[in-house]
């Protein structure tokens, strides 16, 4: 079995793997308590992408005998990246290699609605060209606050007025049918330039919005952890 870990800014996220297959799921407080876990299991390799404790710290506080992959931007990748700049984040390589595990050869948008929303788009399953970063949802309730003097912290509700009578349900309301417009925007801008396309909808907030898109979307909540599986049985392969 192979194991993928993604150390988020708030949560580490174990995703246990048999081949391309996702067996088990676990989320954690601390790197400490997935220590714990991780030695209980059979564990052949184990990839480790994490945004925010250097490798020597993990390396340290996990003590892990395993061969193990510190994802970062000279690992080799399953997809040809075309982006121009050194600074991708480790959480877009991995859900490009998640949708490019899960849809070889097709043209593939992923949205990742995390605290920012990311647009990836993947042509013909290998080549890899960037996207857009917008704010998430969370983001554009609090800068509403934030950078104004009156208006409220609100946060989402269901449903969502159409038009909103209140100033609270008037920023929910400009919230959330804003990422919802732009979404839809971008996926058909999109479909006009990658037809047939894939749109894959991932991330914290992708439950809330899945449901409310026009276009067909596949939503696959831990593509990260795909992605960084698909990311250790390409090197184990080379």
């Amino acid at each position: 079995m192979n194991a993928a870990i993604d150390i988020g800014n708030t949560k580490v996220k174990l995703g246990i793997f048999e081949d391309e297959k996702l067996v088990s799921f676990e989320t954690f407080n601390s790197l400490e308590d997935l220590s714990i876990e991780i030695k209980k299991k059979d564990i052949a390799k184990i990839i480790v992408s994490s945004v925010r404790e250097s490798n020597d710290f993990i390396s340290e506080i996990l003590r892990l005998d395993n061969e193990v992959v510190f994802l970062d931007f000279n690992t080799p990748l399953p997809f040809i990246n075309h982006y121009q700049s050194p600074t991708l984040g480790l959480d877009r390589i991995a859900v490009v290699a998640g949708a490019q595990a899960l849809f070889p050869h097709k043209n593939s948008l992923v949205i990742d609605m995390g605290t920012c929303i990311t647009y990836e788009i993947i042509e013909g399953g290998k080549h890899y060209y960037g996207g857009a970063i917008s704010p998430g949802m969370h983001m554009r309730f609090k800068s509403l606050h934030n950078f104004t003097a009156r208006l409220p912290l609100v946060t989402v509700e269901h449903p969502i007025e159409q038009v909103g009578k209140t100033t609270e349900k008037s920023i929910q309301s400009g919230v959330v049918h804003g990422v919802i417009g732009e979404m839809e925007a971008f996926i058909q801008t999109y479909k006009e330039k990658y037809s047939p396309l894939n749109v894959i909808i991932t991330g914290g907030d992708a439950k809330y919005f899945e449901s409310k898109i026009k276009a067909t979307i596949f939503a696959i909540p831990e593509l990260v952890l795909v992605g960084l599986n698909a990311i250790l049985r390409h090197n184990a392969s080379i």
